[in-house]
């Protein structure tokens, strides 16, 4: 059976290995900087269980702050990196609550209370593997059985942590003199390094999902404009089945050939986003906004009646219309043309609307264009003029 140190080696060895795994992996993609700053976290507590381990052979009060600095360290970096992933703007929120706690756990070790500073680190790891968990059980919207291990361990070793400083409370253990050896330090250490290796594994799933993720966004977006591309517009709704209350806005930017020619085509991009800024303006739940591919744009609209889906593109030309960019030969404004593409109670499919709604953006361009017509004439049952709005 393994002995308290070969414990701790143990953990040692293990840290180093996935430090040197992850810091392999954000060299390879430095965009990837939550991996690098777990590989920083997990030596730092390397460099904790190898000073820990010498601290059980030669007690000594200044070798007892650096191991109690290095473990709430370590964690907090650690915590940091798992708000970097999760998207947290503000991923440096917890540095001073943990360095209160440091400079607390420092005071007390200083007057000779050191049982009392385990107890404080103990409670700031807990705190922030409890965070760690928290955070990914609530926040993490990629794969939840991956985040929903990653709560698991972290709160497993927060609970371990728990323990450790719980023993030393009721035992009332103020002043140790030495490393504290139980059986909740007995147990941290071994749960500890099998949360840690779990910890840095899931990391590298983490990281692969992420990528994958970043991978699909850019197939699917378009990278002057940032909409949606056109086969991003396939991959949600092609399978689709669009009902009554479903409606696609096709837009075409009017005589954009000539913008280019004339204004050259920086311009002509300027133009193409800023027209990409107004749809975006609309985007809600249920809108989405594609770009199909030069001047070429589309609205796909759910749970909107067909006037209110009509009034929605309507207002999107009258918006753009008054949009200026400067160019060198002075102020330039743009309008657009639109054509509306309908759903049906029996259901329809994205080409059959898509083609309805290119039929009446030609209609338009067909009227004079700089509208929006929501049904071309000759579709029409009853004969009757088309929808339009100027």
């Amino acid at each position: 059976m393994l002995d308290f140190s070969s414990l701790l080696l143990a953990a040692a060895l293990s840290g180093t290995c996935l430090s040197i795994t992850m810091l392999a992996i954000w060299l390879t993609a430095p965009q990837a900087r939550f991996v690098l700053t777990v590989a920083c976290g997990i030596l730092v507590l390397v460099a904790h269980v190898v000073l820990f381990w010498q601290y059980t052979k030669e007690p000594n009060p200044w070798l007892c702050q650096a191991v109690l600095v290095l473990l709430s360290l370590g964690f907090l970096i650690i915590c940091m990196s798992a708000m970097q992933y999760l998207g947290f703007r503000n991923y440096r929120r917890p540095i001073l609550p943990t360095l209160a706690a440091m400079l607390a756990c420092a005071a007390f070790t200083y007057l000779g209370f050191d049982g009392i500073g385990f107890q404080i680190t103990y409670a700031a790891v807990t705190a922030l593997l409890a965070a760690i968990g928290t955070m990914f059980w609530m926040k993490g919207d990629h794969d939840r059985r991956i985040l929903l291990v990653v709560s698991f361990l972290s709160g497993a070793c927060g609970l371990s942590f728990a323990l450790c400083g719980l023993v030393l409370l009721v035992q009332g253990q103020w002043v140790l003199g030495a490393a504290p050896d139980n059986w909740a330090e007995r147990l941290n250490t071994v749960v500890a390094v099998a949360c840690m290796t779990g910890l840095g594994a899931l990391t590298l799933s983490l990281h692969h999902l992420q990528a994958q993720i970043e991978l699909k966004a850019e197939t699917m977006t378009d990278p002057l404009t940032g909409l949606m591309n056109r086969r991003a517009l396939g991959e949600l709704y092609g399978d689709r089945s669009f009902g009554p209350f479903m409606a696609i806005a096709m837009f075409d930017l009017d005589h954009f050939k000539t913008t280019n020619d004339v204004f050259g085509h920086p311009v002509g991009d300027q133009v193409l986003c800023r027209f990409a800024a107004v749809i975006k303006k609309y985007g809600r739940a249920g809108v989405d906004a594609f770009r199909l591919g030069g001047e070429e744009f589309a609205l796909v609209m759910s749970r909107m009646t067909p006037e209110k889906a009509h009034d929605m593109a309507s207002r999107i030309g009258v918006a753009f219309g008054t949009e200026i960019v400067p160019t060198h030969r002075g102020p330039l404004r743009s309008s657009v043309s639109g054509g509306m593409g309908f759903g049906a109670a029996d259901g329809r499919s994205l080409d059959e609307v898509l083609a309805e709604a290119d039929a009446a953006l030609y209609a338009a361009k067909r009227a004079g264009r700089n509208r929006v017509i929501a049904q071309p004439k000759e579709s029409q049952p009853d004969g009757g003029p088309a929808r339009k709005t100027a």
